[in-house]
């Protein structure tokens, strides 16, 4: 489960939100003395990181002495804001850095630039923003506990790896109704075209797919500029929309 979520600009801690975790007895960001400090030492340390473009920015952290980890999410377009989650054994990478996904858009969504930049460094100045993340951190606990589920299951299978999913294509497309080669994707917000996507595609056919989403090319445009197969474009595209990332005009 998700056990903190954490905003931070400039090094400070601009909201955090902390939900009980027994396992470990006592949520990381629980005292501000800690959290001003945590939030000052991950603001360095991705810096750090990304003096070295080899090095790109850090997704995750160990904490040795617990069963914690810690998953990190920058915006390029806004690079002095980063959100951060710990999390348990019982949640995975791909689905925390999704959550994270979501948390950010939705943050950029309800506060313009303005607000941001003129942030006074009080910690309750953005916590209407509270009840969003509980939202979200409620849905994606649901999805944990109850794998089985039609939808929840749709979502974990999303993430499985590169023979499965191919499997998965060469079932799925014998007889896709070609009205779908029409289909427009679309980024859904600023933050789904800045994700990282080898952080969730694996293979070269995925990555240039995703670098030909722009919006305007349909299915059928963008097969044509890879010189593809129609439903191998369409499958990878519906993979996107159940990430979350894109969605279909």
């Amino acid at each position: 489960m998700i056990c903190d979520v954490l905003i931070i600009k400039d090094g400070l801690p601009l909201l955090s939100k902390s939900f009980p975790n027994s396992s470990n007895g006592k949520n990381m960001f629980s005292e501000l003395d800690n959290l001003i400090m945590v939030s000052g030492f991950f603001s360095a340390l991705n810096s750090f990181s990304n003096s070295f473009d080899s090095l790109g920015y850090i997704s995750e952290l160990k904490m040795e002495n617990s069963n914690l980890k810690l998953s990190f999410l920058k915006d390029p377009h806004v690079p002095d804001i980063i959100f951060l989650a710990t999390f348990d054994s019982d949640s995975d990478l791909k689905s925390v850095q999704r959550f994270l996904n979501k948390i950010a858009e939705e943050f950029f969504e309800k506060f313009d630039t303005t607000q941001i930049a003129d942030w006074n460094g009080k910690l309750d100045s953005f916590k209407t923003f509270e009840n969003i993340i509980e939202k979200y951190v409620n849905e994606n606990e649901t999805v944990e506990q109850t794998p089985h589920d039609t939808k929840a299951f749709d979502w974990l299978t999303s993430f499985e790896t590169d023979d499965k999913i191919e499997l998965e294509e060469e079932f799925e497309s014998k007889n896709p109704d070609p009205e779908y080669y029409d289909f427009i994707p679309s980024f859904i917000g600023p933050t789904s075209k800045s994700i990282n996507p080898k952080n969730y595609l694996t293979g070269d056919i995925s990555y240039k797919i995703y670098e030909k989403i722009d919006g305007m090319k349909s299915i059928n445009q963008i097969t044509h500029e890879l010189s593809m197969e129609q439903n191998k474009v369409y499958n990878i595209c519906k993979n996107l929309v159940k990430l979350g990332f894109i969605s279909f005009n």
